[in-house]
């Protein structure tokens, strides 16, 4: 699995609270619109910055904070590619895989804003096109990958009725 895109970074610690509102969470339902609001109290304008395959790039514990899964379906529908983090919230880790969403560990000191990258998570490397550095991620379970390539946990299910790791 191939992923292109442009580095938008944030620094540690960012709670599910950052990646969308509370304040949001209770006026719809619908993820499409919740995403119009992903990550504006650190950046009110990141919504409008974010072309479809972008990455949000951050330090460590990304996605600390509550277990709600509206976090990683706002990223989702706010056309994201992946999540790249030194670090993540355990809960949001599962919460992300179950529901589609790419998580990339790794070392992201080289990695500036604006960068273009490159992720092949077959081959566990991250490719900095902007400067040309080659940064190992750490490699997901063949697992994980396969939920990851069925657009998550519920598409598995419906494609395979149980879980089906061949």
């Amino acid at each position: 699995m191939k992923l292109a895109g442009k580095c938008h970074k944030f620094g540690n610690d960012v709670n599910t609270d950052y990646i969308i509102s509370g304040r949001h969470k209770f006026k719809t339902l619908d993820m499409k619109e919740l995403a119009k609001h992903v990550m504006e109290d650190l950046d009110p304008e990141f919504y409008n910055k974010v072309s479809t395959g972008d990455f949000i790039v951050a330090g460590t514990n990304f996605g600390c904070g509550s277990s709600r899964e509206q976090a990683p379906l706002a990223i989702i529908n706010a056309d994201i590619g992946a999540v790249i983090a030194k670090s993540f919230a355990r809960i949001f880790y599962r919460n992300c895989i179950n529901t589609g969403l790419p998580l990339i560990e790794c070392d992201t000191d080289q990695i500036n804003p604006g960068d273009e990258l490159e992720i092949d998570l077959d081959q566990g490397t991250l490719l900095n096109k902007t400067t040309g550095a080659v940064i190992a991620i750490t490699p997901l379970p063949p697992v994980m990958l396969k939920i990851l390539s069925e657009g998550g946990l519920v598409e598995h299910f419906k494609k395979y009725g149980t879980f089906h790791f061949d």
